[in-house]
């Protein structure tokens, strides 16, 4: 069963400094549950069969200009259709004028009217890319999130492997962390992951035999980040004897999280290895196969060359 998310109307509104005009005895418990926004142009127009209330309705230069060119009744006709067909919020941009026409309609349908001083496009931009974040399909994974090098590093693994510890040498190192023990990751686009740590452990790291550590009280706020995208999956596993671990790096393995292919290594763990360098190593040549550079495969094709030249 697909599981949706929502965000109150009022958070938008702060977040957004959008001015209210008219905010309904219900404003507090309106809902958004829809990245999607509308230009009503149509519906102004009259074209009501594809009319979705439940994305917020977004007037314009273009909206606006067209209801004033209009004679004053057929402008309030057709301005109280539109909201007799009760969007589930009319934000006017621009700082423009709220027509006389839209007040007696919105507090007889409870639709609230709100108002912003920015241009239509950015403010759409930013709206969409928010709703994108506030409303995406997530999931919490058991591990850590850690940026270095301003690549997002989750770290999966047996309870007891090593994560933590080895995501405080990071932060010694100077790499950021983001989640300890419990990840929230969130689907923003077909491309985008994003990670962040439940609010309740937010900046806290359990290491074994000390307990609960503060690390941005301890290292400072440098040390620690609220989200991070994710672009690449470590498994941190127990050495075994034996088995055949990959040592050119020619096999790329991606792992599906959400819809979404995120690259993933595997990283055997046993004493002796520093697992902070190799991580360190790990994020430094991610960075590099994303800029167009793969150290595999500029290798296996020099060694065919040589072996050519036999």
């Amino acid at each position: 069963m697909k599981c949706e998310y929502s965000i109150p109307l009022c958070e938008l509104e702060k977040e957004f400094d959008l001015e209210k005009i008219i905010t309904p005895d219900n404003y507090a418990e309106i809902l958004i549950n829809t990245p999607e926004v509308l230009r009503p142009g149509l519906a102004l127009a009259g074209f009501y069969e594809i009319f979705d209330a439940k994305r917020l309705s977004i007037i314009g230069n273009a909206e606006h200009r067209y209801l004033l060119r209009l004679t004053p009744e057929d402008r309030k006709k057709k301005i109280s259709d539109f909201v007799a067909a009760k969007p589930v919020a009319i934000i006017f941009t621009t700082s423009n004028e709220i027509f006389e026409e839209f007040i007696e309609p919105a507090k007889t349908y409870n639709v609230p009217i709100l108002r912003t001083k920015e241009k239509t496009s950015p403010f759409m931009a930013a709206l969409i890319s928010s709703l994108n974040t506030h409303l995406a399909p997530r999931i919490t994974r058991h591990g850590v999130l850690i940026e270095v090098y301003g690549e997002g590093l989750l770290i999966l693994g047996d309870s007891g492997v090593g994560k933590s510890e080895t995501a405080i040498e990071l932060v010694k190192r100077g790499h950021r962390l983001i989640a300890d023990d419990a990840v929230e990751i969130k689907r923003v686009s077909a491309k985008t992951l994003v990670g962040s740590a439940p609010e309740i452990i937010r900046h806290y790291v359990e290491l074994r035999g000390i307990g609960i550590v503060d690390v941005r009280r301890l290292f400072g706020m440098g040390a620690v980040k609220v989200t991070e995208k994710i672009d690449l999956v470590i498994n941190l596993e127990t050495w075994v004897q034996g088995k055949m671990y990959d040592r050119l790096g020619l096999d790329e393995e991606k792992i599906d999280i959400l819809g979404n292919k995120v690259p993933s290594i595997t990283i055997p763990v046993k004493p002796g290895r520093n697992l902070a360098i190799i991580l360190e190593i790990a994020a430094m040549n991610n960075r590099q196969k994303r800029m167009g550079y793969n150290t595999a495969e500029e290798f296996n094709k020099r060694l065919m060359e040589q072996m050519g030249d036999y």
